[in-house]
């Protein structure tokens, strides 16, 4: 399992480094059209739609032309701002009352919702990424991070369940240390960043420097909270579909939207605020 989880990780960043590295844009695109399509795939496949493929065909054409041969990205802060909406007003409250019935109408108007926030949190990368791809990466950093320090914090300290009827594995003093390592080394950064230029174009400096300490501190803070949400709705999806991983995609990881659950509702927070600095 590991020798396999080895292999893809390794096999991912020989694609997806260059691209980053490069910043060829057309590249770009069409792997993040290729993510996109497999995500949303996988999407309606957990809410259990019979023509899931069919229909992810149909939603990553659209989401190619409308943001890459059309003016989609002219309504950028119209996609970030539905999509924090929907996550603030459906999506938290979904993990304390649960989910519809996995058939049904309300069942069908999730799977369309958390497919829209999937558009948003592409966009977001595509938006984030024309600003620069050391800028895209600092923000998906943050969210590593954070799960990175929950993981250590709460094997080591964690005892009181932050959901267990969702994701049992999940403590409360695993989500803290989260947000402490990443409240740690976004400020190591910052300081840092003066005497280290390659720093300077991220989202933790150019937050600080343009709205103050305070204010950096309370959105990082809820940038880890929203990756903490949007790995547990998905691990609510997958208990509801009865299924360990989203798909089989990526050997020894499951399905890309296993690895993109929690950026899901940060990305579009985080791109509205860049537009705010």
């Amino acid at each position: 399992m590991l020798k396999t989880r080895i292999i893809t990780a390794l096999v991912l960043l020989a694609v997806l480094l260059p691209v980053l590295y490069l910043n060829y844009f057309p590249a770009f695109a069409v792997i993040a059209t290729a993510f996109f399509g497999a995500a949303v795939w996988e999407s309606f496949r957990i809410f259990k739609n019979r023509q899931a493929l069919l229909i992810a065909a149909v939603w990553t054409a659209a989401f190619a032309y409308t943001f890459f041969f059309s003016n989609g990205m002219a309504q950028l802060n119209f996609w970030y701002a539905l999509c924090v909406a929907i996550w603030l007003i459906r999506f938290v409250p979904s993990l304390a009352t649960g989910l519809p019935p996995p058939e049904g109408l309300g069942n069908t108007l999730l799977s369309l919702v958390y497919a829209v926030t999937i558009v948003g949190c592409f966009v977001a990368i595509v938006a984030l990424f024309m600003h620069s791809p050391l800028y895209l990466l600092s923000v998906m950093a943050l969210v590593w991070i954070a799960d990175i320090g929950a993981y250590f914090s709460g094997k080591a300290f964690g005892k009181r369940k932050l959901a267990p009827s969702i994701s049992p594995g999940k403590s409360w003093e695993g989500a803290i240390g989260g947000g402490i390592a990443v409240l740690l080394i976004a400020a190591i950064t910052i300081f840092a960043a003066p005497s280290v230029p390659l720093l300077q174009d991220t989202f933790a400096v150019q937050l600080q420097l343009r709205r103050g300490w305070p204010m950096a501190l309370l959105v990082l803070l809820v940038l880890v909270a929203a990756s903490i949400v949007g790995d547990l709705f998905e691990s609510q999806l997958k208990r509801r579909a009865g299924i360990k991983d989203s798909s089989n995609l990526l050997p020894g990881h499951g399905g890309v939207l296993d690895r993109i659950d929690a950026l899901i509702p940060v990305l579009p927070f985080a791109a509205l605020v860049s537009g705010w600095l």
